[in-house]
């Protein structure tokens, strides 16, 4: 037996361990499908539906490798999070080659869920931004007398036609439109760039009542106020909100391992900041982070930056019972 051999630890405890310091990695356990839940880890390992280069696929793991880099403890925020019920769900299994059969194994997956946890908060991490469509959509009918409103952080609309490629990563809103799961005006794009979008796209979501704020208002109003501009649009009507963030809205500086880069993205601070500032929301109650490629990312910087992110929110999260 191994235990019987000096030094010779299992995988798990052979690295530093601090006792006075809880690391990331061991406070989100695996979830053991009784315990009720705050928030749930979810994964979903899909890029089949990117219609560009992407292993978006590899992101789930990338970002659980992460987890051993960061602790529950935040000053700044002066939060420390070891004592909230956030377990790791694990990955939603794809299908191999049948994209309408992994984003109806998603939806399937997700409904299934919240009947059985009704108050948890998902945090999904994707995947290519296709599999935001079936998520919404299990959200959606997770309340079915109340009405959802989503906040969108991306550098593109993702609202393209299905004639020239059919349900990609570049559809997920023109299939939440298309299906009346959400009212445009019931949606906020934050972060659109431009040279990034065809005017047609912009014309279609400016038809459809939705609200664009560009990175460039950021850059020349501040996140604060483009959020709380956004929340006042996005919260006429709505009872509850959800928040897609695909993560190619930050500058491709911070945050190399997306599959579609470029500068004059957000800055990670004003994205943390906005992340915490939703977290103390009792309306928000669905998360989603997609489109990170850890195999083109430098050091898993990217996948670390998601993991901030996804603290950050949890930390306001924990400000909601203060």
């Amino acid at each position: 037996m191994s235990h019987e051999i000096p030094f010779l630890k299992p995988p798990d405890q052979a690295v530093f361990r601090d006792h006075m310091e809880t690391k990331v990695a061991h406070w989100i356990r695996q979830w053991d499908g009784e315990e009720q839940l705050l928030a749930g880890i979810i994964g979903i390992p899909l890029s089949k539906a990117s219609i560009s280069h992407s292993g978006a696929s590899t992101t789930p793991a990338a970002v659980r490798a992460a987890f051993k880099s960061f602790t529950t403890y935040s000053m700044e925020y002066d939060v420390d999070l070891q004592d909230l019920a956030v377990r790791d769900l694990g990955d939603i299994h794809m299908h191999v080659t049948d994209i309408a059969e992994c984003h109806r194994r998603i939806e399937a997956s997700l409904r299934a869920l919240y009947n059985a946890q009704p108050d948890i908060i998902p945090i999904i991490f994707g995947g290519d931004h296709s599999t935001s469509c079936p998520s919404i959509q299990a959200f959606v009918s997770r309340h079915p007398s109340q009405r959802v409103g989503l906040l969108h952080f991306d550098a593109h609309h993702d609202v393209r036609n299905f004639e020239d490629g059919g349900v990609t990563n570049g559809t997920p809103f023109r299939g939440i439109l298309e299906s009346g799961a959400v009212q445009g005006d019931h949606i906020v794009q934050i972060g659109i760039r431009g040279f990034m979008n065809a005017k047609p796209y912009h014309d279609y979501v400016v038809s459809k009542g939705v609200h664009v704020y560009t990175s460039r208002d950021i850059r020349r109003i501040g996140m604060d106020e483009v959020l709380t501009q956004a929340l006042q649009l996005v919260g006429k009507g709505t009872d509850v909100l959800y928040v897609s963030f695909d993560v190619d809205v930050i500058d491709q500086a911070y945050a190399p391992g997306c599959p579609a880069i470029g500068t004059g993205g957000v800055n990670p601070w004003d994205a943390l900041d906005a992340l915490y500032r939703l977290g103390t929301l009792p309306q928000v109650q669905g998360l989603d982070f997609v489109c990170i490629d850890p195999t083109v990312d430098v050091r898993n910087v990217t996948s670390r930056l998601a993991v901030q992110f996804m603290l950050s929110f949890l930390a306001g999260v924990a400000a909601r019972s203060k």
